[in-house]
């Protein structure tokens, strides 16, 4: 895998031609499919279809450690007899979901990772899950992400013994996993793993960093990790259990007929299918479980053939819905959301009914409320979901994808959908380039538009920027301008669509503390922004929608006490010129910690004065999230934007302008008026 410089994930799937000889005829071409789909080699069938192999190259190949030892595994889960009882059985079961992360430059997000594993972790008996290592019940995470600080790339897992509910720890099976994996590549491993018990799918997350005990670079043969790996756990699990019987999994078959997700014997209906029909009539062959295993698979077609999803056609024959698989597998990722809502909303103590609840799909409105839960989805571990409250009176599960930012219980978020649209500023730069042989440059600009400014052309840039840098559709010349295309906008579009599949909800932070601290806050809050008619999202009458409208009541009583409002008649009026007074008394307040930190002065900003110097860090605050800018013993606080997080430490320079900035980068200015 020394080839590889980004993440990448490793997923089963269904096996696919070797290539080599052409294959003649549709039969056969079904035969070879439905042999691979049984987890078959077609290319064994050598007296019935000669296919060359293909050489295997790209990322998973058996080139890395553990090479050897992956090519050495049986990939087949074949029946054999117990020695003692007489009785058929196999090894046990476990899934593993591998992927590597390129590390190097990412230590925000791998310390992100780690800190959701261990808010998500919980052992058996629902006591919150720690991080554990070899030897340590209690691993110290801040020292895992510093020794591996400088790492190339760290290795994720998931790993899910069916039978992991029969073990009371998950700690000792996944100390035993590591050791045989240590064993298999030729040296120790520096990780970490959290226990999840909540799911009703016990499985261990597994941090592992990208390093040999020598410190060398650690590369893993693809074949192990996708094989390698889960015979070892297998291998456990039945040397702890007892190999798995005929009995076993007749139960846990039977359990999954009448299932509202994709099974095993979905799975099983697909591959016997030709072009979407299964026939059941017929010997199904070996298969270790008899007649038994053929009255399984009809009694799933008769179920969905219930849900609509199958049609009977001759006794015993189903045409399937060509959309089965998709179907079944979204069926399944609801439930898991409707008990991921329940369980989040009863260990809030603030329980809803299942007709609250809401899945947020990409045209929904957007919603205000409050951060219930939070954590990684099951499906892909660099992915997040919230729970949140909302003042519309449901509760709102949100898949936000690789969203950046921390949203912390109790505070109040906006969630809204990312539009693939193109902005204002796509137009503005695609009109430009047209009516300048497609080039796109500041000067450019400022020419075409006399009454532009040089920071507001940035922003330009800076957009440019990032749709280069995420899908190089736009292109950078060695003079600084820009080689923009006739079908920019289309260009455009596949960047933001890019951007709705990394993230699809934009999370805005609407309040960083909770509601009822809002009530007597000595600043600007999102309370007083709808009593100015700022905002005006739905409250209901039941929820969270109650409880802010009763939060807005003693917001009103604290701000007529303040002098900063006035009752007229049933109303409350906010008197001119509140809302600044707030967000002065904030800032004063919160300069006046920083001064005594830092301990420099603190220069006050109006609006139109010219604000320059080096780019700290930003505060955030009740009203808002400021830029800390310092110069020599100085230093002021003004309104903060997210292009200024690549820019710190480095010279910045711009205008307050109607409560924001445009920024310039590297000018050196002083903090002046």
């Amino acid at each position: 895998m020394a080839q590889d410089d980004g993440d990448f994930e490793l997923w089963l799937g269904r096996m696919r031609s070797g290539g080599g000889a052409t294959i003649g005829g549709g039969r056969q071409r079904r035969l070879l499919e439905r042999v691979a789909r049984s987890g078959g080699n077609p290319r064994r069938l050598g007296s019935v279809i000669a296919v060359a192999p293909k050489p295997r190259s790209g990322r998973f190949n058996g080139r890395g450690r553990g090479a050897a030892i992956a090519a050495s595994i049986s990939r087949s889960s074949d029946w054999s007899v117990d020695r003692v009882t007489g009785a058929r059985v196999r090894m046990r079961r476990v899934t593993v979901k591998a992927r590597i992360v390129k590390a190097a430059g990412k230590a925000g997000a791998a310390a992100a990772h780690l800190r959701y594993l261990e808010r998500d972790g919980t052992t058996r008996e629902g006591a919150p899950g720690k991080l554990f290592s070899t030897f340590a019940d209690e691993a110290d995470r801040d020292a895992f992400l510093e020794r591996g600080c400088n790492d190339r790339h760290q290795f994720r897992f998931i790993v899910a013994p069916e039978d992991g509910a029969a073990l009371d720890d998950l700690k000792p099976f996944a100390r035993d996993l590591m050791a045989k994996v240590e064993q298999d590549l030729g040296t120790t491993l520096d990780w970490v793993a959290v226990e999840h018990h909540d799911t009703g799918h016990p499985h261990v997350h597994i941090v592992v960093r990208g390093v040999t005990e020598e410190g060398k670079t650690l590369n893993i043969a693809g074949d192990y990790i996708a094989h390698g790996i889960r015979h070892r756990a297998s291998e456990i699990m039945t040397r702890d259990l007892g190999p798995q019987t005929e009995h076993e999994v007749a139960r846990q078959l039977a359990s999954e007929v009448e299932a509202e997700r994709l099974t095993r014997l979905d799975h099983a209906l697909i591959g016997r299918a030709e072009e979407g029909r299964v026939d059941l009539s017929g010997d199904l062959g070996k298969t270790g479980l008899g007649d038994d295993y053929r009255q399984l698979l009809i009694g799933r077609a008769r179920t969905l053939e219930r849900m609509g999803l199958a049609q009977a056609g001759l006794p015993l024959s189903w045409q399937l819905s060509p959309g089965l698989r998709q179907t079944l597998d979204d069926m399944g990722r609801r439930g898991d959301v409707i008990r991921t809502l329940h369980a989040a909303m009863t260990k809030d103590g603030s329980e809803r009914p299942p007709q609250l609840y809401r899945i947020r799909e990409v045209s929904d409105e957007p919603v205000i409320g409050r951060v219930v839960a939070r954590g990684l989805t099951d499906e892909n571990m660099s992915r997040r979901y919230l729970v949140v409250d909302g003042t519309d009176g449901h509760s709102h599960y949100a898949d936000i994808g690789e969203a950046d930012g921390s949203f912390p219980l109790g505070t109040i978020v906006r969630l809204s959908s990312r539009s693939i649209e193109p902005r204002a500023v796509d137009r503005t730069v695609a009109g430009i380039a047209a009516a300048n042989a497609g080039r796109y440059s500041v000067d450019v600009h400022l020419d075409h538009d006399p009454n532009a400014s040089e920071a507001f052309t940035q922003t330009h840039v800076r957009r440019l920027e990032a749709i280069r840098r995420a899908t190089g559709g736009v292109e950078r010349l060695p003079d600084g301008s820009w080689r923009i295309a006739p079908d920019h906008l289309d260009r455009v579009k596949l960047y933001q669509s890019k951007e709705a599949e990394r993230a699809p909800v934009i999370v805005e932070t609407v309040s960083p503390i909770s509601l009822d601290k809002l009530v007597a806050a000595d600043a600007p809050t999102w309370l007083d922004r709808r009593l100015a008619g700022e905002e005006h999202s739905h409250l209901a009458d039941h929820g969270y929608g109650r409880d802010v409208q009763g939060a807005l009541r003693q917001r009103q009583q604290w701000l007529v006490e303040q002098g900063l409002a006035e009752r007229q008649g049933e109303e409350v009026v906010l008197k001119r010129g509140a809302m600044d007074m707030l967000r002065r008394r904030e800032l004063l307040q919160v300069a006046g910690q920083l001064s005594n930190e830092l301990g420099m002065a603190f220069v006050e900003h109006r609006d139109g004065e010219h604000v320059s110097g080096t780019y700290r860090k930003s505060v955030q605050a009740i009203g808002g999230r400021y830029a800390l800018i310092e110069r020599s013993h100085e230093f002021t606080l003004v309104p903060w934007k997210p292009m200024l997080e690549r820019e710190i430490g480095r010279k910045v320079s711009g205008t307050l302008s109607r409560g924001s900035v445009d920024w310039t980068v590297g000018r050196t200015r002083g903090i002046g008026r």
